[in-house]
């Protein structure tokens, strides 16, 4: 573990309710000496392929020995597992209901999942609404203290994983995918990558790239403030992805765009 070990949170708790704060509350009681960042408590409620996304997306710009702490987790109480993940020196630990798909989809040869069995670690073992602060926190909270994996459970590979929308590169001039997540801002992030772009490119370098939504073209920018007349645009954002924006106003309300909304690429 870090010398100061660090833990992130991402739920769908929100900032409203107390059950973020004890679940804090929690972890400083088992380890005083952790640094919990939130990473996010806006995950839409129930949004399991929401918080795959984000958390598959994020955890990298964290140290390595980062402990990720997922609770997006409408089966709560059920007979679903719980998890622990290792994978490319960082940890996991949420619920077994394909939260953390996209790092089981990364396929890396170092990835160990273990399904939590050793009661000793939770809070309380009967928890039927708030395994948050029952199960997961403590469980993060004793394994940040240098624990190893092993004391937690046994290793399965019959862990859930959900689908996970994947671009569909259809000939050599066309690449179909979708909106992914959205922003405070309305920013609408798709699931086409630079690189993909790229590669699209480069079949015609001279060609010219159109971009639609649900069959709207869009034109492509460089930055937010290039498109000044508060018209739908797209951009290659820092994370890599084709992004939808509105400079100055909310694209996702805007323009109605949600979530699973068809974005496609043609190179002319």
């Amino acid at each position: 573990m870090l010398h100061r070990p660090l833990i992130t949170m991402t739920t769908d708790f929100g900032y409203d309710d107390p059950f973020v704060g004890v679940m804090k509350g929690v972890m400083y009681s088992i380890n005083p000496l952790l640094n919990i960042v939130d990473l996010t408590h806006n995950i839409n409620p129930q949004g399991i392929q929401e918080a795959a996304f984000t958390i598959g997306m994020n955890y990298r710009y964290f140290p390595a020995k980062a402990i990720h702490l997922v609770v997006v987790d409408p089966g709560v109480g059920s007979g679903r597992r719980p998890l622990l993940a290792v994978s490319g020196e960082h940890y996991f630990i949420g619920p077994d209901n394909g939260v953390f798909s996209c790092i089981f989809g990364q396929g890396p040869k170092d990835l160990t999942v273990v399904h939590i069995t050793s009661e000793h670690f939770f809070l309380k073992k009967d928890s039927p609404t708030f395994q948050g602060r029952d199960v997961f926190s403590p469980c993060a909270a004793w394994l940040s203290t240098g624990l190893e994996i092993d004391e937690f459970g046994e290793v399965i590979e019959d862990y859930h994983t959900i689908h996970l929308p994947v671009t569909v590169r259809q000939d050599d001039r066309s690449l179909k995918g979708e909106v992914i997540l959205m922003d405070r801002f309305g920013n609408a992030m798709t699931n086409i990558k630079k690189t993909e772009i790229e590669d699209l490119r480069g079949v015609l370098p001279e060609g010219r790239l159109k971009i639609f939504l649900n069959g709207r073209e869009i034109p492509l920018r460089k930055y937010y403030s290039q498109d000044d007349d508060r018209s739908l645009s797209a951009l290659i954002n820092s994370s890599g992805y084709l992004e939808l924006f509105v400079y100055r106003g909310s694209a996702a309300p805007e323009y109605n765009i949600r979530r699973g909304d068809a974005v496609e690429i043609l190179l002319s």
